[in-house]
């Protein structure tokens, strides 16, 4: 009977070591201010139109996960992406969560955004949400390896219908 309690004990005793234990750690100050640089780099690059900077925050194997479109891989497919984008002009993001374990960070983000689709008559304004994971580079850096957003707006909010042709 002593036995299996000392298994019962040295097992849970254990737990934390085997991982089962909570590893999220504080972000040093340095960590949390980078990140927050480069988000707001980003956004502006984003605005300008320059999509090779812009690019520039994921990291080489990078995947970005748009909304209604298949995933793009890559920073070089990534900025190929950008280049599809209407012109953009407003954009905002600000982080609502920021978290990390050892080094990958996350990021919750909310986004502003107004932009004019080819062919339309007037701006598009859009307001929305995003999660990022980002690795920490040896050189201090934070890269972002995976991206995701999404539109507060309906479908039918953000593409008009189009008219139907009067039967005849």
């Amino acid at each position: 009977m002593f036995i299996q309690r000392a298994h019962v004990v040295l097992a849970f005793a254990a737990l934390p070591v085997l991982g089962c234990g909570r590893t999220s750690s504080r972000l040093a100050d340095a960590d949390r201010d980078a990140i927050h640089m480069e988000v707001d780099n980003f956004t502006k690059a984003m605005l300008a139109g320059d999509f090779a900077t812009a690019a520039s925050y994921y990291s080489e194997d990078a995947e970005l996960l748009p909304p209604n479109a298949p995933v793009i891989e890559g920073r070089a497919a990534i900025q190929s992406f950008f280049t599809t984008y209407p012109k953009i002009s407003a954009f905002t993001q600000k982080i609502v969560e920021l978290g990390a374990s050892g080094e990958l960070a996350w990021a919750r983000l909310t986004y502003e955004l107004t932009m004019t689709p080819a062919g339309a008559k007037a701006p598009l304004n859009d307001t929305g949400k995003t999660i990022i994971i980002m690795r920490k580079q040896l050189n201090g850096t934070w890269l972002t390896t995976r991206a995701i957003w999404n539109s507060d707006l309906t479908a039918r909010t953000v593409i008009p219908a189009q008219s139907a042709a009067p039967r005849k």
